[in-house]
Parts: C-alpha cells; structure tokens; sequence
C-alpha cells in the first residue's frame, strides 16, 4: 500500500489491504492455511491458534481487509451471515433486554427475532423506518438496541439511516445494520456513525454464488466482545473459504457498480413495459425513498430490484420459465442473473395476510442482476414479456 498521505480508493484496498507480508514463499495469492491448530506461545485460551477461534493467517486477511472497506476499526469474518447477526445480537442482548427492529427484515432475521430470542427472554418492537417520530413512542426502559437495513428485501425500500443514528446516539442506543443489499461499494454505514455493520458475505462481498459467510464490522472492543460469542457459538469460516471470499472482494468494486449499472437500465426498461404494474428499485425516480437514495449510497443504486407481473403468480412464473439468462434461484449478489418469485419461495412459509402486508403479492418478483451485457438482459426480458 502507498505510504505518502494518499488514501487509496477502494477498488485498491479490496485487491491489496490486509495481504500477508512478507508473502509466504512468494505466493502471490493467499494460499489456504489447511490446519485446524497452530503451535502453542503463551497465548490465553481466545487467542491461541486454533481454526474455531477464527485467528487464522486466512482469517487475519480478511478481518482487515473488510474493516477497511467498511471505514471501520475492525471487523469479523462469521461462517455465514446468520452467524454473524446472531453473534452480534447475543452479545449485547441478554435475558429482559429489548430491541427496536425495522419492521421488514430479511426472513432470517425475523425468525430468530420471532421464535429464538423470547426464549432466551429478549424481545423486540417493530419500527416504521419511514416515521422517526415514533421510534421514541416503541422504546422501553430495557431497550438497549436499533437494528435495521440499508435496503430491505425484497421491495429494496431505504430506512431513514442518518434518523436512526441520531436516534441512537440521543437514546444511548447500539445501532446495528445489515448492509448487505449495498455492500461496502454503495454504502459504508459505519462512515455515517452506526456501530455495527454486519454483511451477508455470501452475496456480494463474494459475488460467485459458491460459498457462505458473513461479517461483522465496527470499533475493536465491540468486535472483540462478539468475537468470544461466535468462539462460543463455533459460528467460525473455514480456511478454503476465507481465500474464496478474498478471491471475491478483490473485484467487489468492478462487480457491483456493473450490477448496478445493468439493474438501472433493465428497471427503466420495465417500468415502461405494459405486462408490468409496478417496478421497485431506488434508482428510479418513481421509487418513494430515491433522494434519499442518491444522497446515502455511492455509484449506483445497487443490484437488486422487485417487480410486479401484472398477470399474477401463474403468469409470472412462465415469464420467469421463458426467460434464458437468468436463473431462477432464491440467492442473490453473485455475478449470474437469478430471478425468483418471493411468495411461492423465499416468502411462502408467511400467511397471505401477512405477505399483503408487507407488500408482497402474488405476481411479484424480485431480481438480482448478475454482469451480464445491459442489452442481452433487456432482449431477453422482451421475448419473454
């Protein structure tokens, strides 16, 4: 890395930062450090090597490559993104505590806040994230936490973020975000004052569709305390996928703002097309959160869109049969094209009742653009429209 006053730009941090020096045998990528223990020093039980613990030479890269992306002072790398929300949730949150939850989160998340946390005696409150007023109005004197997304899935709707870190800071309140629909390219939610950023580093800090993990960045004693939980829990990566991962952010920047690019011409070709009633996604001006969107994210509008076939779910689904790029698959962030409609798959096991109330109706279908060519997605949207 330069050592003059320079800063370098990201695209150069996620080829170089946290590399190991001097390079083993003069490796120039990585090798995999296949060993699940290390010689012994001294070291108390949380530092001593051992894969579980997350302290490999694999694992080191990696934490310091993605503090640097996220603009923070350290990060994690988890064994998937659950494993990285549930961590960060565990170690702030004990038995009486409560949070406040943005009132979409991924399903995921829902679950563990809906059926594992009140066993463990923790609950939570839904906030509108439109409607800071009445954040104040859900809190209780054992609220110790915020969390929300940066763009929900699958409606890619905006929270008010710069609300919620006021918020937090004015209530004493841990802020917590999952980035993952923005990744670090987009928006680096740690520069605008939250706590903890959490990724699912199996989309688009990967981007390859072929590993799981996640991350959890923000100051080093917060990392340090979630880093016991996860030894605890054994939510810990292995050694060929932290290099996969490497692999991966390596083009992060490349990847994204070309899925970004492609989402916003694919999006305008849509919302001009008679078959379809509604097209979200953020960079369009017709999208309700859109200035705030241009401010809060850098480069693009992200990868991911919804839409609504106006023929339902059945003709949704031969739309999404004729289609030749894209594959239909419930992932998302990778460099393939993957379509999917959320009530017959990701969304299915909700009530109708509750998926209506979340936006989510029969005809609609979300979309992760991939790095194919603009036109050769647009022209096969058409023939199958």
């Amino acid at each position: 890395m330069p050592d003059d006053d320079r800063s370098p730009s990201l695209d150069t941090r996620a080829v170089h930062e946290g590399a190991l020096s001097p390079r083993p045998f003069g490796a120039v990528s990585t090798p995999v450090f296949q060993t699940a223990n290390f010689e012994y020093h001294g070291e108390e039980y949380h530092d001593v090597g051992y894969l579980r613990l997350s302290n490999s030479p694999n694992h080191a890269v990696l934490h310091r490559r993605i503090a640097s992306l996220e603009g923070s002072e350290d990060a994690l790398v988890t064994g998937s993104g659950m494993a990285a929300i549930s961590s960060a949730l565990l170690t702030f949150l004990g038995a009486g505590d409560h949070l406040l939850v943005q009132d979409v989160v991924y399903g995921g998340t829902a679950n563990m806040l809906e059926h594992d946390l009140p066993r463990w005696g923790i609950n939570h409150t839904k906030i509108d994230p439109q409607d800071p007023a009445s954040w104040e109005g859900a809190m209780t004197p054992s609220t110790r936490l915020v969390y929300v997304e940066t763009l929900t899935n699958p409606l890619v709707q905006m929270a008010d973020l710069e609300a919620v870190v006021e918020f937090a800071r004015a209530n004493g309140l841990i802020s917590m975000i999952d980035n993952t629909f923005a990744s670090p390219v987009l928006c680096r939610p740690a520069e605008l004052g939250f706590d903890l950023v959490m990724e699912s580093c199996t989309k688009y800090m990967n981007g390859h569709n072929d590993l799981v993990a996640g991350s959890v960045a923000g100051s080093a004693e917060q990392v340090r305390r979630i880093k016991l939980t996860l030894d605890h829990l054994g939510g810990s990566i292995d050694p060929h996928a932290c290099v996969l991962l490497e692999r991966g952010l390596k083009t992060i920047g490349l990847r994204v703002r070309r899925q970004s690019a492609n989402a916003l011409e694919l999006a305008r070709f849509l919302e001009g097309r008679p078959e379809i009633e509604e097209v979200h996604y953020p960079g369009l001006a017709s999208h309700a959160q859109h200035d705030r969107a241009s401010r809060l994210l850098d480069g693009g509008f992200g990868g991911m869109m919804a839409f609504v076939h106006g023929g339902g779910g059945e003709e949704a689904d031969a739309f999404a049969s004729r289609l030749e790029l894209p594959t239909v698959a419930a992932s998302l962030g990778g460099v393939e094209s993957l379509i999917i409609r959320p009530a017959a798959a990701i969304h299915s096991g909700l009530p109708p009742e509750a998926r209506a109330e979340m936006g989510i109706n029969e005809g609609l279908m979300r979309f992760s653009t991939g790095v194919e060519a603009a036109e050769d997605l647009i022209a096969d949207f058409a023939q199958a429209l």
